[in-house]
């Protein structure tokens, strides 16, 4: 059933209200930077607050939240004692109180104007239940910016429109998303089931209850990337097979794309099986090999800031369709042909 906004001009409440909210357990030295970075938007016309929802840490991420929110009331420090992702979004989220929601990481600055975009955008596109922009990788080290190349380009994410930057308007999914409350109100908010893939099995929910999702350039943040390839790996493992869950619950597969890496995989499996069998098989198994070396390679001389990153960028490619495809699998025989349930959320509510 196709839901709008209750308030279907571009006329939004005034003063609106705006809740960011924020994710967090251990990020000390980068919680104070996002949270300056907002102190920095333009909030004229706005009543702003930001919640930071932090998973108990112990590392001096608390003490920093509580510095600024001594000369900022509104910034607020959540206790989220359950310490996971899905929880704290909710924590923030569910009281209500505000017009407008922002999801936001604790390893992401904002522009200047990253407020004032996201309510122009929602104001511009009434039939919008949410709206996001472009995130910039900032890059920690040579191998970040290596895997930062890979995840920023279509080879390596598909149609991750907010990290490619290819396309503007309607799209499928956001990150750091601006919702209305009434959409929000109207799916349920996040459902506390899921490790990974929060954003994406919300914005689904988004479109399916007849809202829309727009992507704006003009919304604009920056995220700093600590990466290597175990943790790129494990990442992605977990965002194939937690979207197995999200595809039994909805009963259907959410994006076609998502089911690549998995097709890859299988193919990698039963080619390289069935190459010992006949020489045609061989053959074929082969040039499958080939076409894919000659794309990744490609792709990474295209995605990489430097020629010398390009091996780097490659390796960042080939963990990329590896980690999602077998969490996929994975996820299949788990959730599809054994039946079984979710055992726990996220160990962390660090976005």
């Amino acid at each position: 059933m196709s839901v709008q906004p209750s308030n279907a001009s571009n006329v939004l409440p005034n003063p609106l209200k705006v809740r960011v909210v924020i994710p967090c357990r251990n990020e000390a030295g980068y919680i104070g930077r996002c949270l300056r970075s907002l102190i920095d938007t333009d909030r004229i016309g706005m009543q702003v607050e930001a919640w930071v929802c932090d998973g108990m840490s112990d590392d001096g991420t608390r003490e920093e939240i509580e510095a600024l929110a001594a000369l900022h009331p509104w910034i607020k420090l959540i206790d989220n004692t359950a310490r996971t992702t899905p929880q704290a979004m909710n924590l923030g989220l569910r009281p209500g109180g505000y017009d407008v929601g922002i999801l936001l990481g604790a390893h992401a600055e904002v522009e200047t104007d990253f407020l004032r975009a996201n309510l122009d955008c929602l104001a511009a596109h009434p039939e919008a239940g949410c709206v996001g922009g472009i995130i910039t990788n900032v890059y920690t080290d040579a191998s970040s910016r290596r895997i930062g190349a890979a995840m920023g380009h279509p080879f390596g994410v598909g149609g991750a429109h907010f990290r490619t930057g290819l396309k503007e308007g309607e799209v499928d999914t956001v990150a750091f998303g601006a919702y209305r409350w009434e959409a929000l109100a109207a799916i349920g908010f996040v459902d506390e089931r899921l490790a990974r893939n929060q954003d994406d099995e919300l914005n689904f929910r988004i479109t399916r209850a007849g809202w829309r999702i727009i992507l704006s350039p003009r919304i604009r943040s920056r995220y700093f990337v600590r990466a290597s390839l175990k943790k790129l790996f494990r990442q992605y493992w977990q965002y194939g097979y937690w979207k197995v869950f999200v595809n039994r619950v909805h009963r259907t597969v959410t994006t076609s794309r998502q089911l690549v890496p998995a097709a890859f995989v299988l193919f990698l499996i039963a080619g390289g099986a069935l190459a010992f069998v006949h020489p045609l098989l061989a053959l074929c198994f082969g040039s499958g090999i080939a076409l894919y070396s000659i794309v990744a390679i490609a792709s990474a001389l295209h995605a990489a800031e430097r020629v010398v990153d390009a091996p780097g960028v490659l390796l960042a490619f080939v963990t990329l369709h590896l980690a999602y495809g077998t969490g996929y699998l994975r996820g299949l025989l788990d959730f599809i042909v054994l039946g079984r349930q979710p055992k726990g959320s996220a160990a962390t509510s660090s976005r």
